[in-house]
């Protein structure tokens, strides 16, 4: 039997044994398609036209001095870097901007603890109790914040609330007790309010990400002897680590600019200056001192700042896609 001659490789088959492969430096300098690209286009350019004009009127807002002139048709005075330095120098900014990180950063954590206990507490159940849950959190995530706000300030009302009814009734020192005339407890419902209008998008996210953890490894980790603690720990933590680092990055944006909450909470108690985060201490400014220059100076400035928190996850996130 006579040898067969082998045949030239097709195009797109595998090389044969030997045979080097395309080099690294060919494939990396091979022109990438442009057509992902201007697919893109429209959405920048809407990107652009919606936000882009905000930030260019704010930033030139923020240079110039607005006051009573100002109301009579009178152009404002350009002060260039005035309404910033004239924040820095103002103790009460330090003191919202130290207010509202840190009620920032303790409320996106509770809402991100919670959350992930509720998504896990949905893998766990039966069906029928999932499906109650599931639309037991949709309904309050649903729930119009203004509505949802009016029920609140009802359940903590000083003399018709229904907290203060069960706790006095349990015995504790709560007959008519003013829940918003304390800061302490003030941010305290502030928190609570905020973090159950948060719950339900963190525990619907953490859920969908569970799903896609193999529920074989996760029983051959339980048969090797690994407690609930550890699994999680060492199993579906690291799966689901980009689903919690996003939920958290926008529950950071999200609780730093929060302002309805606080804006009704505020009208139903007390409106003195030691409650005032970011969002109601520039409408303050704007509204009811006028002084558009320095509410919007403040605006750049908030601006700045939830980029600087931003960045890091952004940036581990950069690197995960990376890797």
């Amino acid at each position: 039997m006579s040898a067969v001659a082998p045949s030239s490789a097709v195009p797109g088959s595998p090389v044969a044994p030997g045979r080097p492969s395309p080099s690294a430096a060919a494939v990396r300098h091979r022109p990438r398609p442009r057509i992902p690209y201007l697919l893109l286009v429209p959405a920048v350019v809407v990107l652009l036209l919606g936000m882009g004009y905000p930030v260019v009127w704010q930033l030139i807002t923020s240079t110039r001095k607005f006051g009573l002139a100002q109301q009579f048709g009178q152009p404002a005075e350009f002060v260039g870097l005035g309404n910033y330095l004239a924040l820095v120098r103002d103790p009460q900014f330090l003191a919202v901007i130290a207010r509202s990180i840190a009620f920032c950063l303790v409320t996106a954590a509770v809402t991100v603890v919670v959350g992930t206990l509720l998504a896990l507490l949905m893998t766990a159940v039966g069906r029928v109790i999932r499906l109650v849950l599931q639309v037991s959190l949709l309904l309050a995530w649903a729930m119009p914040v203004v509505a949802a706000m009016t029920v609140w300030i009802w359940l903590f009302d000083r003399r018709r609330g229904v907290v203060n009814y069960l706790l006095d009734a349990l015995g504790l020192p709560f007959y008519r007790f003013d829940w918003l005339a304390q800061p302490l407890t003030f941010f305290l419902v502030a928190m609570i309010i905020v973090v159950w209008m948060s719950v339900p998008f963190v525990a619907f996210s953490v859920y969908a990400g569970l799903t896609q953890v193999s529920d074989e490894v996760l029983e051959a980790a339980q048969l090797d002897g690994a407690s609930g603690a550890q699994r999680f720990r060492h199993i579906i933590a690291p799966m689901i680590r980009p689903v919690l680092s996003i939920v958290l990055l926008l529950q950071l944006i999200w609780d730093l600019r929060v302002f309805t909450q606080f804006t009704m909470l505020q009208d139903a108690g007390s409106k003195s200056s030691d409650f005032d985060v970011l969002g109601t201490y520039i409408y303050k400014l704007a509204t009811s001192s006028q002084d558009f220059g320095t509410a919007s100076a403040f605006s750049v400035l908030v601006l700045l700042l939830t980029i600087a928190l931003s960045w890091f996850y952004v940036r581990d996130l950069m690197k995960g896609e990376q890797r």
